[in-house]
């Protein structure tokens, strides 16, 4: 199940993927990864095309189950890094997404931290430390995500200040500008970096070329960039406006 995840994620992020490909980029046979397409098409997230297939809706995001494995090594660096750059007794946002859940339990370790989330996985991680404060939207819980996004999300974030406002984003454009799935995550995610004294973008490198509809932010908005690797050299222009903010969490560890 986790290959045909990687299958659907690449298959998000180009349109279309095809069966040699893939095959040399995941280490298995040119029948196991039909096998895989043709299950991913007979549940209607690929449509198959000769010698390969095609993405069904690429402004549809990834199932949150799905996303949680995805690039999970390069996730848990990313976040091992932004935890050693906030301290104890911070106050911190965090955003909803599978990378910013993996930060909030880097945190756990972090004492007396003031908390303010939108995102269930990211609060019931750092509840784990009774020093912790945590505070979160009322509202309806987006399921299977168990996160918040309706306006009292946006308003919680828009009363508090935090000194590291931490969030994670759908995908980014060759330009810089940053994508997401819904016009309410945009929205979100920029009033925590508008409340933060610090803005932490945290994104592994499966999300720079992804597509996504709604569009806000830059990456020269933020004030730190956390990356697992740098992206493909077609992103080397506009990260090179930015590489003094970039940190890139090594396998090794965090390295500028």
């Amino acid at each position: 199940m986790d290959r045909r995840s990687a299958i659907l994620e690449i298959a998000q992020q180009q349109g279309r993927v095809m069966v040699d490909a893939l095959s040399r980029e995941l280490g298995v046979s040119s029948h196991t990864v039909r096998r895989d397409l043709n299950a991913l098409c007979e549940e209607s997230k690929l449509r198959r095309l000769h010698g390969g297939a095609e993405f069904v809706d690429g402004s549809a995001n990834v199932p949150y189950a799905s996303r949680s494995v995805l690039n999970f090594d390069s996730k848990q660096r990313i976040a091992a890094a932004v935890a050693d750059l906030v301290p104890d007794g911070a106050a911190v946002f965090i955003s909803i997404g599978t990378t910013p859940a993996l930060v909030a339990q880097a945190l756990v370790e972090k004492d007396a931290l003031t908390v303010v989330t939108n995102n269930l996985n990211a609060a019931m991680a750092l509840s784990e430390n009774s020093a912790n404060r945590i505070i979160l939207p009322g509202g309806e819980m987006r399921l299977p995500d168990r996160d918040f996004l309706g306006e009292a999300s946006i308003e919680l974030f828009a009363n508090y200040r935090a000194d590291f406002g931490i969030f994670g984003v759908g995908g980014i454009d060759t330009d810089g500008c940053l994508l997401d799935f819904h016009e309410p995550e945009v929205r979100a995610r920029e009033q925590i970096r508008e409340n933060s004294r610090v803005s932490i973008l945290v994104a592994d490198c499966s999300k720079f070329g992804r597509r996504a509809a709604a569009v806000g932010g830059h990456l020269s908005d933020m004030e730190r960039i956390v990356l697992d690797r740098r992206p493909d050299p077609s992103f080397d222009n506009v990260l090179d406006t930015v590489k003094d903010r970039i940190l890139l969490a090594q396998a090794a560890g965090a390295a500028q």
